[in-house]
């Protein structure tokens, strides 16, 4: 595994995964007040790799940690962190049990799956170990905002969603300018938005400039300023208006993935992913609420034959 503790300010570190598509994600520390965590990893051993790195500058694991959404990327490494609150927005609590490590396990660990597309899937899923979680969620629930007074570190968990997932916070320290975002920002990578709309997505991202951060930590991708949710706003506002024009032309999303030309954004990570973007303004088009439920075993079967589309073109 390819893990980084980045130094971003007096007390405040960011743990960065190296950028290698699904789950690696990125953590941060805030070492003060008995220390918040924001977010952990999708597996044990990859959140006890996260912990040693942050054993290199705390004195003690910390008390806190801050789950900016439900997905297991983000937050399967919580029980690792024994004794520690938790907090997130209540709907990111609710929404614990959408995702089970035990059949993440099964899918990593079976080799004979009669389906290429669910190989290709089992393959991606090699590098993780799902063994032993124990979903732990937020106790300590949140609806708008949360302030904290962390030993003179002011630190605010701020309410964004419904946008990538139903219940996305953001973490803000307005005095050292930073921001840790959660996957309202994939930097550099591709986007999945599951629960939520363009709309309230955009307005996060937006949100996140208007507060003027030097350092942006992204839920995925390397570290940033200001142009990071810029360009990923001019990313959704893109691929939505280009999956309008291909709906009124009656093309299906599948063809309309295949088919949108990424122009600066084909060198982002995953390029396929577009998919899911397009999936979700065709649902909008359609007037489906942000919370319809989406076959994801279909939707990762198509993701595989967009990427091969894309593949031969080049």
């Amino acid at each position: 595994m390819t893990m980084e503790l980045k130094q971003v300010a007096k007390d405040v570190y960011a743990c960065l995964q190296e950028e290698r598509g699904l789950g690696t994600s990125n953590s941060g520390l805030i070492n003060r007040g008995g220390g918040l965590v924001v977010d952990t990893f999708w597996d044990l051993p990859h959140t006890r790799a996260m912990i040693e790195h942050y054993a290199t500058v705390w004195k003690r694991p910390a008390q806190r940690i801050a789950n900016t959404h439900h997905n297991g990327d983000h937050c399967w490494g919580n029980q690792l962190f024994d004794g520690a609150e938790i907090i997130g927005h209540r709907l990111c609590a609710a929404a614990f049990g959408k995702e089970n490590p035990g059949i993440m396990q099964h899918l990593r660990n079976t080799n004979d799956h009669g389906d290429s597309a669910l190989a290709d899937f089992a393959k991606a899923l090699r590098d993780w170990d799902f063994a032993g979680i124990e979903l732990t969620p937020p106790t300590t629930l949140i609806d708008d905002r949360l302030d904290l007074d962390l030993d003179g570190v002011h630190a605010e968990i701020l309410y964004v969603g419904p946008a990538h997932t139903a219940g996305d916070v953001i973490v803000h320290l307005p005095e050292q300018r930073i921001v840790f975002t959660g996957d309202i920002l994939f930097r550099l990578c591709t986007p999945i938005g599951w629960e939520g709309t363009y709309e309230r997505w955009c307005a996060a991202l937006d949100r996140i400039v208007a507060l003027g951060p030097d350092v942006i930590v992204p839920g995925h991708g390397p570290l940033c300023g200001v142009e990071g949710p810029k360009e990923m706003k001019a990313y959704l506002a893109y691929v939505r208006s280009e999956s309008k024009r291909f709906n009124d032309a009656g093309t299906t999303a599948l063809e309309a993935a295949k088919r949108i030309d990424l122009g600066p954004y084909a060198g982002w990570t995953e390029p396929e992913r577009i998919l899911f973007n397009v999936e979700r303004a065709y649902r909008e088009l359609r007037g489906e609420p942000w919370d319809t439920p989406v076959n994801l075993a279909v939707l990762f079967r198509d993701v595989r034959e967009v990427r091969a589309s894309r593949a031969a073109r080049r």
